[in-house]
């Protein structure tokens, strides 16, 4: 069994940030927009986890897929 699944890597949300800018659109903004609150996307700015009903209104509020908010980055 493999211990170390998990541990070489992690998702990164700059690509929801930069989305953000790249729209004009600030976070309270997108909080409104997706239905979620500032606290489920501080999570996301401190590289938190979360779940996929927040991901999903989000890309649901974006018109985008998950790919173009989150990457995964490998250690």
């Amino acid at each position: 069994m493999d211990t170390n699944i998990g541990k070489k890597g992690y998702f990164s949300y700059n690509k929801l940030f930069k989305l953000l800018i790249d729209k004009g659109i600030k976070k309270k903004g997108l909080c409104e927009l997706a239905g979620i609150s500032a606290t489920s996307l501080a999570k996301l700015g401190r590289g938190g986890n979360t779940n996929t009903e927040i991901l999903c209104k989000i890309c649901c509020a974006l018109d985008c897929d998950v790919g173009d908010i989150m990457e995964l980055v490998k250690e």
